[in-house]
């Protein structure tokens, strides 16, 4: 029997605790989780740093990765079985793309990313594509299959069916991690009736559609989408730890420049500070060597990447105000030259970040991250946009809301033993903004 239609001779299965059991019969699937690309992602925390917040949040990339692959499987064998407009040659492609997607992310993820400008479904196309274990399993599938798994990934595949089904404004990839980081933090606002919206779910030409009779259901995730959001993804605790860790990177890359002598020598990082980051390169990073440097970076010479460290290790994040960039933007410049006339760098100690969703948006040609809309199937056959139909989904469509915060180091600041005239005018005007 070709390998591309190779069954288990028994079908294995995962559990879970989101979807009870995970359900592997394909040879491929099962050769693919597998690999050493694959079980990487063990190593890979799905929520970065938000374990500072939610001391439960340390699922990874590996558990979400299987539930991705599982809900798809679920729509393609159970849903879509039969239907007209979904073609079954594509099963393998949707279940190999699904349980890939992921592939390619870094230590701490998106905080990782910015850092050092890369971009994670880059590499996730080249290790599909590249001198890798999960290449050489695609491969025996056909020669140019991993060319399309790849395009999957990148979402320039002629099939926008199959896209739609783990890119888009309610795929797979978004059931999983909602539901998945609702359970791993302890919060309620994730769930949603995924039973129910799998029930009414419909394969069209270019995109998954839902049945008008199960628009509440589409509604309540869209919700539950938008406070995960807030409560959980841009919480300010989360986001100052990954101030914090975003500055030591940047400390440590400075340092390089600058040839200070490391008593522990970042070998893993030299590629990229020196933007010649192979794929070889890539795949041997993941969160454990990451918190190895900063554990020994506790005991360098530079004061700032020390204390960088040391709060990051031993969780003495920075405190925060509530901040308007462009209104207060003369506030940020005093309190930058107060901050280096106290001795305290401004560059690693005075931090503006901001948070940004747009929980649902309907169709914009021609704008930058164009969105599909989420379309309801009516009882007639036609097609109509989520927010012609949906108020509450009509009050928020379009809407981005963005929120600023400014970060500092609350025991620098409030130090019993510096009363310094300096000191006292920063203290007054982080006061003022409170």
């Amino acid at each position: 029997m070709e390998y591309s239609k190779r069954k288990l001779s028994e079908e294995k299965v995962f559990k879970d605790p989101v979807h009870r059991y995970v359900h592997v019969s394909d040879q491929v699937i099962w050769d693919l989780i597998g690999t050493k690309e694959f079980q990487r992602l063990r190593r890979i925390r799905q929520l970065g740093t938000t374990y500072f917040t939610f001391h439960g949040a340390e699922h990874s990339r590996f558990n979400h990765s299987l539930g991705v692959y599982e809900i798809v499987r679920r729509i393609i064998d159970d849903v879509f079985e039969g239907h007209p407009e979904w073609n079954d040659d594509e099963r393998l492609l949707s279940l190999c793309a699904a349980l890939l997607h992921d592939l390619g992310h870094g230590p701490f993820s998106h905080s990782f990313e910015k850092v050092f400008t890369l971009d994670h479904e880059e590499f996730t196309q080249q290790i599909i594509v590249g001198n890798t274990e999960v290449n050489a399993v695609l491969s025996k599938v056909g020669p140019d299959f991993p060319k399309k798994v790849a395009e999957v990934i990148a979402k320039t595949y002629e099939n926008k069916l199959v896209i739609s089904l783990i890119s888009s404004q309610l795929d797979a990839d978004r059931m999983d991690y909602l539901l998945r980081d609702a359970y791993f933090t302890g919060v309620s606002y994730g769930n949603f009736d995924m039973e129910r919206l799998l029930r009414v779910m419909r394969p069209r030409e270019d995109q998954v559609v839902f049945k008008y009779s199960g628009m509440h259901a589409v509604e309540d995730y869209i919700m539950s989408r938008y406070q995960m959001y807030w409560q959980v993804y841009f919480h300010p605790v989360t986001r100052s730890s990954e101030v914090i860790l975003t500055k030591i990177l940047h400390r440590a890359k400075s340092l390089h420049e600058e040839f200070y002598s490391f008593k522990h020598h970042p070998i893993h990082f030299y590629s990229l500070f020196e933007d010649e980051m192979t794929l070889e390169d890539y795949l041997k990073l993941d969160e454990s060597v990451i918190l190895y440097y900063f554990q020994m970076w506790q005991e360098e010479d530079d004061p700032i990447l020390k204390d960088l460290c040391t709060r990051f290790m031993n969780r003495n994040l920075f405190k925060y105000v509530e901040f308007d960039p462009a209104k207060q933007f003369k506030v940020h410049s005093q309190l930058e030259k107060l901050f280096a006339s106290a001795g305290i760098d401004p560059n690693y100690y005075l931090v503006v970040d901001s948070s940004s969703d747009l929980p649902y948006d309907f169709y914009r040609p021609g704008e930058e991250e164009e969105r599909l809309p989420i379309y309801l199937l009516m009882r007639n056959g036609e097609l109509r946009e989520l927010s012609r139909e949906s108020d509450i989904v009509d009050a928020i469509s379009g809407k981005r809301r963005t929120d600023h915060k400014l970060y500092y180091p609350k025991d620098f600041i409030y130090d019993e033993s510096n009363q310094s005239d300096v000191i006292q005018q920063i203290r007054s005007i982080l006061e003022g903004l409170k």
